[in-house]
């Protein structure tokens, strides 16, 4: 269409009408069966650029030409998540939603806090259409554990997580969410499609639904995406946030670029260079990234990263992969910009892992992709070889037969962030109505 025995700690969040939220820190036990890559330690971004080459290079396959060996991973890891329900119970059988953020982000990106919260998917899932969440940040991001970037944060040990908290759901052993759900269905965004997608392969009775934005199977494009990136190391990209650079150090920089600022201002007065260019200069290049996190809110609760985290170079590269001009809040480019998080080497090397096919999955399946994704669809999502196939996501029909029900929808006017543009609540209708439609509403 188009269009093991848990210690745990929580706080309440802040009351919004309609419904309650709780953070919650949940230990879980990982066990995978990751690859041993043969990459040295990253020293600079010059080194990230060429690790960027190798991977994206037309002529090999740089995953297989690192790969040594595979070993099973396994360790205990605290997993950040959020999770939601009505205010007033509306039913004895509800339905829960895992949500798992892609690559750049952390779990806020279910519950936005720009505009207030005017784009929170969270907001309307809950309070429109009764049903829970369990918004999680992905091991290695946000409030979660740091790992090693590249013999641990990888696809399979990224899915052995979701797994786990998805079994939690289940057996009503989610710390301070005494209920044992039925009903659970996974939403994933981009990489977080990835982690659902392989939970479908790997546990397909794991998961009653699926809905997988940001998301096709065609990787094509994969390497225009990482070229765009211009990858940095994280640490260096933005030091107060991601390295080990004090605060002081930083906000002593930031008001000597001020005073500098002002100086250079009134210098080029008489070339026609105004102030506001000066500072657009700033918000969308590496300059910003640096500054980024003077803002106490903005302080993540680590930092000090190891060499193997990397993110894109500046508010650019951020536009290019995930917003549509004209489509968006200018002012939401600054702010996904000084609040992104990183991607890691392990991530990068496994995420065409996944096998084409869930031979054995059952439940409903939606695929939700923007129009104009450049990730998965080229900038443009109907742009087939096949008159015969609506668009490329719907190429993935043949990867569930056994799915329930099967459904491609092409949000208009949107690229590949979809939470982040203005008709972003558009599509998070599209995707409750279709659970509901297919029996997957709370009840």
């Amino acid at each position: 269409m188009h269009y093991a025995f848990l210690t745990f700690q929580f706080v309440l969040v802040g009351s919004v009408a309609a419904k309650q939220c709780l953070n919650i820190t949940v230990p879980v036990s990982i066990s995978a069966r990751n690859g041993v890559f043969n990459i040295p330690t990253l020293q600079g971004n010059a080194d990230a650029t060429t690790f960027a080459q190798n991977l994206t290079s037309i002529g090999g396959n740089f995953t297989q030409e690192a790969l040594l060996s595979y070993v099973t991973v396994v360790g205990e890891y605290d997993i950040s998540v959020k999770f939601c329900k009505p205010d007033a119970e509306n039913g004895t059988n509800p339905t829960v939603q895992v949500l798992t953020h892609g690559l750049g982000f952390d779990k806020t990106y279910w519950d936005l806090p720009f505009n207030d919260y005017n784009y929170s998917y969270i907001d309307m899932a809950v309070d429109d259409y009764g049903f829970c969440t369990l918004s999680i940040d992905r091991l290695g991001e946000g409030n979660s554990s740091q790992a090693d970037p590249l013999s641990v944060l990888q696809v399979p040990a990224e899915m052995s997580a979701l797994y786990e908290l998805t079994m939690m759901l289940r057996s009503g052993t989610l710390p301070e969410v005494p209920q044992a759900f039925s009903k659970v269905v996974h939403v994933g965004h981009s990489f977080g499609s990835t982690l659902s997608y392989l939970l479908a392969i790997m546990h397909p009775t794991a998961s009653d639904g699926l809905i997988l934005t940001g998301f096709s199977q065609n990787g094509s494009f994969l390497p225009a995406t990482v070229a765009s990136w211009n990858s940095k190391l994280a640490r260096l990209n933005q030091p107060l946030r991601f390295g080990n650079i004090s605060y002081s150090a930083v906000s002593e920089a930031s008001l000597a670029l001020s005073s500098l600022t002002a100086k250079i201002s009134k210098g080029l007065e008489t070339h026609n260079v105004t102030l506001d260019e000066i500072l657009q200069e700033g918000h969308t290049t590496e300059l910003g990234n640096f500054l980024a996190g003077l803002q106490p809110t903005q302080l993540p609760t680590k930092a000090d990263l190891p060499s193997g985290y990397l993110t894109w170079a500046d508010a650019g590269s951020n536009q290019y992969a995930f917003l549509l001009p004209g489509f968006f809040d200018p002012s939401i480019l600054h702010f996904a910009e000084s609040s992104k998080y990183p991607y890691t080497l392990g991530e990068l090397l496994t995420i065409g892992s996944a096998p084409s096919v869930a031979p054995d999955f059952k439940g409903p399946v939606q695929i939700l992709t923007g129009r104009q994704d450049a990730i998965y669809c080229g900038g443009d999502c109907l742009a087939t070889d096949d008159p015969a196939i609506d668009s490329i996501p719907a190429k993935s029909k043949t990867a569930f037969p056994m799915a329930k029900t099967f459904e491609a929808y092409i949000q208009p006017d949107t690229a590949h962030a979809i939470n982040l543009h203005y008709n972003s609540t558009g599509a998070y209708s599209v995707i409750q109505r279709f659970l509901i439609r297919e029996g997957l509403g709370s009840s």
